[in-house]
């Protein structure tokens, strides 16, 4: 029974993907949409390049991200669990990233402009249970219980223990953008573009050693007996897709700008055992700026077409379209420093059955700092902070009539970010 169960469980991971958080002039302010004439706001106003001034532009990046993934499981069945008989049980992830780098580059002559932009695009990055998931041991859980009740032997039935639990998974969404800007009027130009998009991902874990114990009736000893199989989990997969991309920036005067861009959707088919498909939409509505040359106030719209998304044909129709409010400001307070700061509202519409220990989703608020050191008149560097609180979220699900299982979802996010910005 067991090995019945361990059969039918499907390896989803990650979650929607889409990254806004593409350099680290976004973690000091992520209204990035409203800016203008800025090498750093090329991934989220393409067309507001062309306003930056003839020659080569360029900006590296690099973060550091720092991130907890804990999982609350409660069942019943988890205080037949020799070594803690507690029914709800903590799964911790932790996740690191010392080096997330990113690029942006323009070059600008007459009306044209052309760009390229790299950045991971999306994915959840790499994280580590060290004890496994709830799901693992659920699955031991409710197959020894299961196999014990059908042999007559639940009143005999002590607990089980589980001698190892382990889970690795990682994935990402690497992105390389490039395109062309043309100014249409002084003040109205339009952007055409296409992101290459390749996606890498492994998942990597294992539960071992499972024993569980019945107490024999007639010695009154408890005899241990081991579990039929072992859970071994090594899955790759891989797979490339293809963005189009428009942008469209209108300069209505020195103290209000208007952006929008449309991402249409992305499919990737994913390689491994089972073909499986991912897509996202993104649809930036205006932003507007006001006094660009000290003070710079901005609010942005995002509105991610989730519900088209079909990364796993299964769940598709448990993800709805997801939208984001931001707001952001800058103040030059010199000649030398500009600092700025923003609130970000992210909100997730996914059902209680699109989400799953190794894949879920948490509507947030983010906020982040950062000042901007304006080294001279060609070059400047950023450094910036960003902190994400998620909203936990719990989930009911129903195992057999009379079983429910719960989980409560929870994460933290910190994240710091430098970047080198040049014109020449």
């Amino acid at each position: 029974m067991l090995a019945l169960v361990l059969a039918s469980v499907s390896v989803k991971a990650g979650g929607l993907v889409t990254n806004t958080n593409q350099n680290a002039a976004f973690l000091r302010n992520f209204a990035q949409e409203g800016q203008y004439g800025e090498i750093t706001a090329i991934y989220a106003n393409p067309a507001g390049g062309a306003f930056l001034r003839k020659g080569w532009h360029l900006s590296l990046n690099d973060q550091v991200a720092i991130q907890e993934r804990d999982i609350t499981t409660t069942l019943p069945l988890f205080q037949k669990n020799l070594n803690d008989p507690n029914p709800t049980h903590h799964f911790d992830g932790d996740a690191q990233a010392l080096m997330i780098p990113s690029f942006t580059f323009s070059y600008n002559w007459d009306k044209w402009s052309i760009s390229s932009h790299f950045a991971i695009g999306g994915g959840g990055g790499r994280c580590e249970f060290e004890n496994g998931l709830g799901s693992f041991e659920t699955l031991y859980a409710t197959s020894i219980y299961k196999t014990v009740s059908s042999a007559g032997a639940l009143p005999l039935y002590t607990g089980y223990n589980i001698g190892r639990s382990y889970m690795k998974g990682s994935n990402y969404f690497y992105g390389l953008q490039v395109g062309a800007t043309y100014k249409i009027l002084d003040n109205l130009s339009a952007f055409v573009g296409i992101r290459g998009v390749y996606a890498s991902a492994n998942y990597n874990g294992f539960v071992s050693g499972v024993t569980y114990t019945l107490k024999n009736p007639v010695t009154d000893e408890y005899n241990k007996t081991y579990a039929e199989a072992d859970l071994s989990l090594n899955c790759d997969q891989s797979g490339v897709g293809v963005t189009p991309i428009l942008g469209i920036d209108w300069k209505i005067n020195d103290k209000w700008n208007v952006s929008a861009k449309y991402e249409f959707k992305t499919r990737i088919r994913l390689k491994n055992s089972t073909s499986i498909y991912a897509g996202d939409k993104l649809a930036s509505n205006p932003a507007l700026v006001t006094n660009p040359k000290s003070v710079k106030i901005g609010a942005s719209y995002h509105w991610y077409q989730d519900s088209e998304a079909s990364k796993f044909e299964d769940l598709q129709k448990y993800n709805h379209d997801s939208h984001e409010v931001i707001v952001g400001a800058e103040w030059r307070t010199g000649k030398w420093i500009t600092v700025s700061g923003s609130w970000q509202k992210t909100m997730y519409n996914v059902d209680d059955e699109g989400m799953s220990d190794v894949s879920f989703n948490l509507s947030s608020n983010s906020m982040g700092l950062g000042i901007r050191i304006h080294c001279t008149k060609d070059v400047n560097v950023d450094f910036a902070y960003m902190k994400t609180f998620y909203k936990d979220r719990n989930v009911n699900t129903a195992l057999t009539p009379v079983l429910n299982k719960t989980d409560v979802y929870h994460r933290t996010n910190d994240v710091i970010g430098m970047a080198v910005n040049m014109s020449f």
